[in-house]
């Protein structure tokens, strides 16, 4: 039961990250209330404070970065996965204002059957980014499609240059969607691979710091498109995939639902929004979120062993 629950709220979240994260970044930060004065009440370790810059310098300094992208990435054309049944090639580099940055896929199915093409996991600079990607090829056809990296995603990380893509494709039954076949991580360097920025925008509110992982509260933005958000930095440095989750959130003493969660690959980074439904907002008459409490809840990406943090409280200004 664990499991599913698991499986069913990353695919919510899947949907909910695209759209949430970075929906009030473009503003002028006002709107952005920071993250501070963070206590565990049972916590098992002492957590450091990190840093607090104030969101709009935050906001301002993300579109001073994008605004001087000059140079668009290129790659060279590779095969990223052959076997018996399909082939799937990188062909070029696709810059999108709009929508976002994109690798054009060409994708062969060798088989008599249809296949479903997914991914697992999508890291671009060492950051997980959400992706939606999903295609089905007939058997014995051929497919032109782009797995997009979503300005928003790339924003919210400070991706300004795109160094590395790193993709975990799997392969799937289109009736059943049972999977067929995973595959290894596959690692695309772009033209600016020698001079992407790795250093990490961890500036913020340290809410927990334990067994690798770490989590930082960036900030609060109750403009966010769902209702109010609280953005987090995660950072996994425990070896192995984890998956985020919170639960008995309360907000100004009110127990809210929660929508989040975050899979963080082993020596990757993300960041990830707790999403807080603007109806259960008004049910409660919370105008302002100004005091937070929550516990995290850290699982293995085999859903076997999960470990729950203390109780995290922190206000906001």
């Amino acid at each position: 039961m664990r499991k599913v629950k698991v499986l069913g709220l990353a695919i919510i979240m899947a949907v909910f990250g695209l759209m949430a994260i970075g929906s009030g970044s473009d503003s002028s930060g006002s709107e952005n209330k920071e993250i501070t004065t963070s206590s565990s009440a049972e916590s098992e370790g002492d957590t450091a404070e990190s840093s607090v810059e104030s969101s709009q310098e935050e906001s301002e300094s993300a579109d001073e970065v994008s605004s001087s992208k000059a140079d668009s990435p290129t790659i060279e054309e590779q095969i990223l996965v052959e076997n018996d049944s399909i082939k799937i090639t990188a062909m070029d580099y696709e810059a999108d204002s709009i929508w976002g940055d994109g690798i054009k896929l060409l994708l062969e199915n060798n088989s008599s059957s249809d296949i479903g093409v997914g991914l697992d996991a999508l890291i671009v600079n060492d950051y997980m980014i959400t992706d939606l990607f999903s295609s089905t090829i007939a058997a014995g056809k051929k497919s032109n499609e782009t797995l997009s990296l979503y300005n928003s995603q790339l924003k919210a990380a400070g991706i300004n240059s795109v160094g590395k893509i790193e993709i975990y494709f799997h392969t799937f039954d289109p009736e059943t969607y049972l999977t067929l076949d995973t595959f290894d991580c596959v690692t695309i360097k772009t033209s600016l691979y020698d001079s992407m920025d790795l250093t990490p925008d961890d500036s913020g509110q340290e809410l927990y710091n334990e067994d690798g992982i770490r989590i930082v509260g960036k900030y609060v933005n109750e403009d966010s498109i769902w209702g109010t958000g609280i953005l987090l930095y995660i950072e996994n440095n425990s070896g192995e995939n984890k998956i985020i989750q919170c639960d008995d959130l309360s907000v100004n003493g009110f127990m809210l639902t929660p929508f989040f969660s975050s899979t963080v690959y082993g020596g990757k980074k993300a960041i990830s929004e707790i999403t807080l439904l603007s109806t259960e907002l008004e049910e409660n008459n919370i105008e302002s979120v100004d005091e937070v409490e929550l516990k995290f809840n850290i699982i293995d990406e085999d859903f076997m062993n999960s470990k729950e943090s203390g109780v995290i409280a922190f206000s906001t200004k």
